[in-house]
């Protein structure tokens, strides 16, 4: 007689085969004579290959584990970066759309550093604040790019394609490790001629991934750039104020040290305080007074 059992190596379920085999063992009690008997198992490994139902949402396994799938994106990234040219990543929700507030203030700003710096502006080519920053970089008439990925705000896109922007311009990432590598290498300066910026918009738990890596690469000095770069962290109406109390309260534990974090980055209440950094970072002249030509009522300190 025997019984089955089942375990499980990467893809492949084996079902073993067991025997079973009775072994005696005496012991002496005193005068008397005992055995305890043990039931030992030959086991017989019987390899087979059971396959799982896939829905059209599930994940291909072998894909994501593939590092040749993951190299070939991050290539593809870098190869629209260099088509397209390095300029300001622009971070920020993609819940927010155009009838808030932000979104206009995001808008105007895209517009107004495409201006400045003239270059490219890129994104994550998501609704909200992304696209904010994009139609403000478009209206400039400077060129745009960004890295699209399947899932924006909880919600599975219908279309891997962008609504309006040339399919030339963007890059749509199945791993997001590819399109982090591509929103890191746009910002990056070989030269003094480069002119790039991180520019942090208010947003979520996507928003504050993306801020902390970018933040940590250049504290560790691993962001790849020859050059300093500018990262902007947009407080409109002190969205971003707990978060700063929370990093002061970092250098009273001593999780980092006192100024650090203060030092990686610019806060700015306004777009005309952003513009006015980024015009003395590079040293360049603003074409307008900042603040005026927005055209948006100025509330707790933003335009």
């Amino acid at each position: 007689m025997g019984l089955y059992s089942f375990c499980s190596c990467g893809s492949q379920v084996m079902p073993i085969g067991h025997q079973h085999r009775r072994v005696e063992f005496p012991q002496l009690y005193g005068r008397r004579e005992r055995g305890v008997a043990f039931e030992l198992l030959n086991q017989r490994p019987c390899p087979i290959k059971i396959s799982a139902s896939r829905t059209p949402e599930s994940v291909d396994f072998e894909e994501r584990t593939s590092p040749n799938e993951v190299r070939k994106e991050i290539q593809q990234c870098y190869n629209l970066i260099r088509r397209l040219g390095r300029g300001v990543v622009y971070l920020g929700s993609s819940r927010m759309g155009p009838d808030h507030k932000h979104y206009v203030q995001a808008l105007e700003l895209g517009k107004e550093i495409a201006k400045l710096l003239d270059c490219t502006s890129w994104s994550g080519a998501g609704p909200g604040l992304m696209d904010a920053a994009t139609k403000g970089a478009l209206e400039a008439g400077k060129p745009v790019g960004g890295f699209k990925i399947g899932q924006e705000a909880g919600e599975w896109t219908a279309s891997n394609f962008h609504p309006y922007l040339p399919s030339e311009t963007y890059l749509t990432c199945r791993f997001f490790s590819a399109r982090k590598h591509g929103l890191v290498d746009a910002v990056v300066r070989g030269s003094s001629s480069d002119k790039t910026a991180v520019v942090a918009l208010p947003g979520g738990i996507g928003t504050l991934d993306e801020v902390f890596e970018i933040l940590a690469l250049i504290q560790l000095e691993r962001i790849g750039s020859a050059l300093p770069v500018p990262f902007l962290l947009m407080n409109y109406d002190s969205f971003y104020a707990k978060l700063l109390d929370f990093l002061d309260d970092c250098e009273h534990w001593g999780t980092v040290s006192k100024g650090e974090v203060g030092s990686l980055w610019k806060v700015c209440d306004s777009n005309s305080e952003a513009l006015t950094y980024l015009s003395e970072f590079y040293d360049l002249p603003l074409q307008s007074e900042p603040g005026l030509q927005f055209g948006v009522t100025t509330v707790s300190g933003t335009s």
